[in-house]
């Protein structure tokens, strides 16, 4: 089904906005309820090391809104603007950004892009989105953040160096041990 275009700007404004009363309130389990149908999917295959896929508004407030963004998950300070977005009939290409605290000596933010497709499904609401960043680009960032005492201890423990762990076995798979000297 085609919605009217206004419709569609409207959701992805809507999100939009409500990214950035999360992030004052620092919790994001909620956005799952207000801008996703009960049956909408969420895809997020971070660099193939750690797949995320929900299957539905639960799954979806339980993985992507909540244990990877809610509170006591160490991404305190951080923000996820929606820097800009096009859509095309009922789909949405939006441009972010994983936006670390505070600044760089410079004054440019410590940052890492990224794009969602989304597709739209009536009510306001979405039944799939599917999420792309550099996930190497987000290690290096987090390194930075610790160099610059920026990076929640937990997040490192709990979320970093995990990562970093699975990014390394997965480049590991199939290559032959390194020949003998």
């Amino acid at each position: 089904m085609s919605y009217p275009r206004e419709e569609v700007e409207a959701a992805i404004e809507g999100l939009r906005e409500a990214f950035v009363e999360a992030e004052r309130r620092n919790h994001w389990a909620w956005i799952a309820d207000e801008f996703y149908h009960e049956n909408a999917t969420y895809y997020c295959p971070y660099g193939g090391s750690m797949p995320v896929f929900a299957r539905n508004r639960d799954e979806i407030r339980a993985t992507h809104y909540g244990r990877d963004m809610d509170v006591g998950s160490g991404w305190a300070g951080w923000s996820f603007p929606i820097l800009e977005y096009a859509v095309n009939g009922d789909r949405i290409f939006s441009r972010w950004v994983n936006r670390g605290p505070g600044r760089r000596p410079d004054g440019s933010f410590y940052e890492t892009e990224g794009v969602s497709f989304i597709t739209y499904g009536g009510g306001g609401k979405f039944t799939s989105q599917l999420d792309l960043f550099d996930i190497g680009h987000q290690m290096k960032l987090c390194d930075e953040l610790k160099e610059a005492g920026l990076l929640d201890p937990a997040l490192e423990r709990d979320w970093v160096a995990p990562m970093k762990r699975r990014i390394i076995d997965s480049m590991n798979q199939g290559i032959a041990p390194a020949p003998a000297a």
